[in-house]
């Protein structure tokens, strides 16, 4: 599984109803209204590279009230539970 956390820039008229069809878009999992230098944050999870690309330039980026989106590739999944268990080594 592929995820990608996408920072989208929103119509400030629109975010919620940009928010609502982009978590609509298959492929994405999760979508966060936020305060700070994005209006939107998404979470896309899919299988291959290929379809982050189909769901971020073919989908997100063409949703009503998207102006701009910066897309992060994860690297590697931590939980807080590896976290804590990280800093308990030795112990």
């Amino acid at each position: 599984m592929i995820t990608a956390i996408v920072l989208i820039h929103a119509e400030v008229h629109s975010i919620p109803e940009t928010a609502r069809a982009v978590a609509d878009v298959p492929g994405v999992s999760e979508v966060y209204s936020c305060a700070g230098d994005v209006d939107l944050i998404a979470v896309v999870k899919v299988r291959t590279h290929e379809e982050i690309a189909e769901v971020i330039t073919e989908r997100v980026n063409r949703v009503d009230g998207v102006v701009r989106t910066d897309t992060h590739i994860a690297f590697k999944s931590y939980s807080s539970a590896d976290v804590d268990a990280g800093f308990s080594i030795g112990e």
